[in-house]
């Protein structure tokens, strides 16, 4: 069955690594810098009329690397990144616990950290989207198996950032593409999702 563009869901993205170049527990919004092809990828998500959401591990928030209020100065930063390519950011998630954090606010295991699923339940919540309906977008197996946990289409983007291929049911994409305008093509093209898909895989030459 094909996944509905048309209504009813939302495309997540991973954050670091997949729509952000990756600059680890950067909240310094001048540092901050797309990925390659993320802005041609998000001219193209904008037309397709669903929500965009961005879904993020921030667990310098409870290693004590920044304060939670440091990531209002990204989500702001990513809105106008957003906007500068004629997309509205939706909203915002993310989860600020590490369970060896040394905030003891914030030092926990949760149900909201990638690869558990909360952190996209809730972004679909929120967002009063269908997580069937919804695709989920990241550059490692982590993001993968939230999305599949959640009930959401998902999109490998193999460039470089998995090192540890832990495999596994729940992580194996949908599709393996190697940047994320070829993602957003895929999701673009309405391509079919089923709970034990065909992999199609697309890597560099």
């Amino acid at each position: 069955m094909a996944l509905d563009t048309s209504a009813g869901g939302a495309v997540l993205l991973d954050k670091d690594g997949t729509l952000l170049q990756d600059v680890p527990y950067n909240v310094d919004p001048g540092r901050i810098r797309l990925a390659e092809s993320a802005g041609d990828a998000l001219r193209r998500l904008a037309r397709l009329g669903m929500p965009l959401a961005v879904v993020s591990n921030q667990p310098g928030v409870a290693l004590g690397r920044f304060d939670e209020p440091a990531l209002e100065a990204v989500r702001h930063c990513l809105s106008e990144l957003f906007a500068r390519h004629g997309a509205r950011l939706s909203g915002f998630f993310y989860c600020p616990h590490h369970p060896a954090g040394q905030v003891s606010a914030y030092a926990m295991h949760c149900l909201c950290r990638k690869p558990a699923p909360g952190l996209l339940r809730r972004a679909c919540s929120a967002l009063g989207c269908d997580p069937a309906q919804s695709w989920m977008v990241g550059d490692i197996l982590d993001d993968v198996e939230a999305g599949r946990r959640a009930g959401c289409g998902t999109v490998l983007v193999d460039c470089g950032n998995e090192t540890e291929w832990v495999g596994g049911a729940l992580r194996t994409p949908d599709f393996i593409v190697p940047t994320l305008e070829r993602a957003a093509q895929v999701i673009a093209a309405g391509l079919p999702v089923s709970p034990s898909p065909p992999l199609m895989t697309e890597r560099p030459c």
